[in-house]
Order: structure tokens, then sequence, then C-alpha cells
């Protein structure tokens, strides 16, 4: 019979866990918190103790990376000597606690996503716990500074896109403290900004980028010496040179730990970068070739659950895939949905989705393009408020469009209260908002804009509002629509924040883009403009071609006002820029 402290702890956790619900103490909590996400309870009086029990409820199975890995019902096929690479590459940073890079490389459609999920599949069915952090890459650009590292900070740290700065610094610092021993300040403050907690940069903030690099490595290093690491970077080609400049330092100066760092990216990383990877002898780059047609035969053999199609639709389905199994697989599903053996072949992946998306009841098509105008990751929040859905309709429609997999449902959201959902594919999702209207497309970003900045923490939002609000302009613009001034007046705000993040985050070439997308909407007479022209200034330190008028006004506007430190800076700078 077991009696003692911890089984009247246990017994008195029992009788107060709510109904179907699970209370745990502090040393459960804190053995189990990586992989259980966990809500703060009342504290419980239990016998024997001078003090109430700190507890907390035990709410959902935590996912361990940042974004979700790609799920598929199609079957692995041709891909065995490139997932045996892989994890021989997982071995080694294990075996020798050394990091390990390998960049999957390949057209959209090849397999890159899925390699990545066999992975994580084999990683999960070991006895020994490995973490695991995604991160993406957003296709509109070089803006979105760091988005793919802020992923993963945020998810080790379990920071919600709902949280407030509070408990985002409270998730911030318990993380730090788990993991460092010392430096933990440091270590901090060069995380706060990644997260979207930094204040609006000032004088050379942000410049120290090696310092900043360096206390995110350790990050890293210190997760992995808990544990072996690995860190998907998805969609690469899409990252700044910041990030790319990032992965390369963590790949080369990381040292002593079991470190995988897995990326995926189009042939055009490799057009940018036409040495990444190159020299070190710890990274591997693998193209992913199209499968053979034999491969491909037995592909579509085993989706379509039948050995053979009619010898023409087989030919000249064969030439068109070009052994990309992601047409296979969209075409498979067009031929379940319309049921038609007579099918015209598509010419390529595109032509299947978007057939297959011109197949779809009107609620769920319109549905789907809504969900493209946020991108590959959306929440239900969201495509209720940029269409004026209800609820109920939506849940409808959304879990009809999980059955036909054009989405999944993540297994945990980055957005409190709110589900989250992924495009199976970002090949969808561009099919999907290029049947947009361009003249329908504005309504949706300023809706979309709308419903980020009603989440709260406008800092760590800021690259994606200005996105959309920017987006929004440019399409009233092209469209010859009037241009309303509370639009005009968001999205200049919004890129003066954006590039505030981006030089506070060292991305300095980002925040100048922001900087002269906010001074082409700036009223001259604003009273504000000034600190905008020294802070455009600062992300063109050491450019010659700066026009002197820019600091001119800035330094004559910011002595008028009394802005005298300010003032100085700027008539310093336009010296610099005289000589």
């Amino acid at each position: 019979m077991a009696a003692g402290d911890v089984v009247n702890t246990a017994a008195r956790l029992q009788s107060a866990a709510p109904i179907d619900g699970i209370l745990v103490d502090e040393t459960t909590y804190r053995a189990t918190r990586d992989v259980i996400h966990y809500e703060e309870a009342d504290p419980v009086s239990a016998k024997g103790k001078a003090e109430p029990v700190p507890v907390w409820e035990a709410k959902e199975a935590r996912a361990r990376f940042g974004t979700d890995v790609v799920q598929t019902g199609a079957p692995l096929v041709g891909r065995r000597r490139e997932l045996d690479l892989l994890a021989d590459a997982l071995a080694r940073a294990r075996e020798e606690r050394s990091p390990q890079l390998v960049t999957l490389v390949g057209v959209p459609g090849i397999g890159k996503s899925r390699l990545v999920y066999e992975l994580y599949a084999l990683v999960d069915a070991e006895e020994e716990l490995t973490n695991w952090r995604q991160g993406r890459s957003l296709p509109y650009g070089e803006g979105v500074t760091y988005w793919a590292l802020a992923e993963m900070a945020k998810a080790q740290a379990g920071i919600l896109e709902t949280d407030g700065p509070d408990a985002a610094e409270a998730k911030l610092a318990e993380m730090v403290g788990d993991l460092v021993a010392e430096g933990e300040q440091q270590l901090l403050e060069s995380l706060r900004p990644l997260v979207g907690l930094a204040e609006t940069g000032d004088g050379e903030q942000g410049a120290d980028r090696s310092a900043r690099f360096a206390a995110w490595r350790r990050l890293f290093e210190s997760l992995s010496e808990h544990r072996p690491t690995v860190l998907v970077f998805e969609d690469l080609h899409w990252a700044g040179d910041d990030l790319l400049d990032f992965v390369d330092h963590l790949v080369d100066w990381a040292a002593g730990v079991p470190l995988l760092v897995v990326c995926t990216a189009r042939p055009e990383l490799l057009e940018r970068r036409p040495g990444w990877g190159g020299g070190k002898s710890n990274a591997l780059t693998l193209s992913i070739s199209p499968l053979s047609d034999d491969d491909t035969a037995r592909l579509l053999a085993e989706l379509l659950e039948r050995s053979v199609l009619p010898a023409e639709t087989q030919a000249s389905l064969l030439a068109r895939a070009g052994g990309n199994p992601l047409y296979a697989e969209q075409f498979a599903r067009l031929l379940a949905e319309t049921g038609s053996e007579d099918l015209r072949v598509p010419e390529n992946v595109q032509g299947i989705i978007a057939a297959r998306l011109d197949g779809l009841p009107a609620d769920e098509k319109q549905l789907l393009q809504d969900a493209a105008v946020l991108g590959k990751v959306f929440w239900f929040g969201a495509v209720c408020a940029v269409g004026n859905r209800e609820r109920p309709r939506a849940e409808d429609a959304l879990h009809a469009l999980e059955r036909k997999e054009f989405v999944r449902r993540e297994r945990r959201s980055s957005v409190g209260g709110e589900e989250e959902y992924a495009f199976r594919h970002v090949l969808v999702c561009d099919v999907a908002y290029g049947q947009i209207p361009r003249a329908a497309r504005i309504d949706r970003h300023e809706r979309v804009a709308s419903w980020i900045d009603a989440l709260g923490r406008r800092e760590d939002n800021a690259e994606m509002l200005a996105h959309h609000y920017l987006q929004a302009l440019a399409l009233r613009r092209a469209a010859a629509q009037e241009e309303p001034p509370e639009l005009v007046e968001r999205a200049r705000l919004a890129a003066r924040d954006a590039g505030d993040r981006a030089y506070v985050l060292g991305s300095i070439s980002a925040a100048c883009r922001f900087y002269e997308a906010a001074l082409e909407l700036w009223p001259p007479d604003d009273p504000e403009r000034p600190e905008l022209l020294l802070a455009y200034a600062r992300s063109r330190v050491d450019d010659t071609d700066l026009d002197d008028w820019v600091l001119t006004e800035s330094s004559e506007r910011l002595l008028a006002t009394g802005k005298i430190e300010d003032a100085a800076e700027a008539r310093a700078r336009l010296a610099g820029v005289w000589v």
C-alpha cells in the first residue's frame, strides 16, 4: 500500500481537478511542459502543506515544433535514398555531437515537405526524445524579418500571437531561465525583439548583428544540450539574406551539441547563393529529382486503388507529370472527385489544382480564396471575418475541405482560442489566390489586416500588417480607385512600425524598404516626419547615394521642435554624406 506526502498531494489534486480534467503539481509541470500545454489553475490546499500547492491544468498535447509538419495519406515512393541520407545526418549529429546541415532543393511538389514529415515520423517513433522546431519563411519577401526563427522561439517559449506583452515577457523569461545558467539577461534582451517585445529602435540599436547572432545561436545550443534538436527552416528561398546569414552562422559556429538543421528550398535559393553549404564538411545539399515513370505509375496505382488507367490516359499523365508526386496526387483526387475516366489531363499541376477548385461548391471555393489571402497558414476566426461568415457554416465548409485534403487542421494554434489551419501545399494557396479577381482582393486584404490588428501586439505583427495594408493600397491604385484616408494612414503607420522592427533586429535593408514605403505616404507637414526621415537615414548608413535633403529637412525640423540630440545626429550624418 502506497502512503505519504506524494500520495496525499496526488489525492488532493485528483479531488480538486475539474470533470474530465487533469491537475498537476509544479514538479510534473516542469517535467512535461515541453510536450503538454498547461494553464495555471488556482492553488490547492493539501494535508500537511503550510501553503497551498501551485497547480496547472493540462489542456492538450503540445507539438514539439513550431509549425506542423506536412501529413499525408499518400505512400512514399522512390525516396528511400534521400530519407536514408536525412536519417544518417541526424545519427551523425547525435554520435559526433556536432551540427549538421541538410538542404532539400527541388521544384514545387517534388516532395521536400514529405521527406521532412518522414524524418519526423522516424524521430517520433524513437524512445529517445528529440526537440523538433519548425518555422517557415513567408512569400511576401525579405521584409518579414526572421519570421521562421521567430516561430521557433515563440513555440519554444509557448508564446501565442494573442498573448499580451506581459504574458509574452513572462513566458520568454521562464524559457531563458530554464535553458541557461549564466548570461540570462543578455540572452533575454537579444530574444525580446525576435518575439515582438522590442521597443522601437533608436541610435545604433540593432547595428551589432554579430552579437545578436551569437545570442540566438546560444539559444539553440542550450536547447541541444538538453536533448538532440532538429530545426526545420521551410521555404528558405523566400527568406531574406539576414536569415540565410544566420543559418550559415549557426551551422559554422555551433559546437559540441547534437543539432540537425534541415532546410527546404526551391532552386532559386542556389541561384541567389550558389555556394550555399559549400566547403562545409557538415553540410549536404540534396537535389530532389523527379520520380521515374515506373515510380510515378506505382504512386498513381496506390492513390487510385487500382492497378491501371486507360493506356492513353496513363501515357498522357506520365508525360505531363514529369515525375512530380504532387501532380500525380492531385490528379488522383481530381479523378476521384469527378468519377470520369475521360477527364482531360491538365498541362501542369497548377492546372489540376485549378480544375479541383472549380469543381468545389461556391462556399468552399470562396473560403479557400479568403484563406489564401492570409497565406499558407490561417485561422478559423480570420476566414470568418474576411468572408463575413457565420461560424457554423464556416465549420462545415472547412470540414469538407479537410476531407478533400485541400487543408489540414494544425494540432496547436499560435493564436489563443482560434483553430489554426494550413494549406496542404503552398501551390494550392497560390492557385486559390490567383483566381481572386484583382479588384476583389482589395477588401480581403483590408479585412485580414484588421483581424491581425485586433490580435494586439502590433510590434510582433508589424510586417504582416504592413504587407496587407500596402497591398490593399497598391491594388486600389492599380484599379484607379479612391484611396480612403484611414487606409493610407494605417498603411504608413504599419510600414513605419515594420521598419522599426526590422531595424531593431539588425535587418537594415528590410528597414530601408519599409521606411521608404512609409515616407511615400507620410504627409509633408506631419510633426512625426522628421523622426521618420532620421530613421530612414539610419537604415542607409554609409550609403553615399542618400540625398542630402533627407538629413537637412530632418535636422532643421528636429531643431525647431527642440529635439537637440536627434537634430545633432542628423547634422553629423549629413556631414558624413557630404564627405
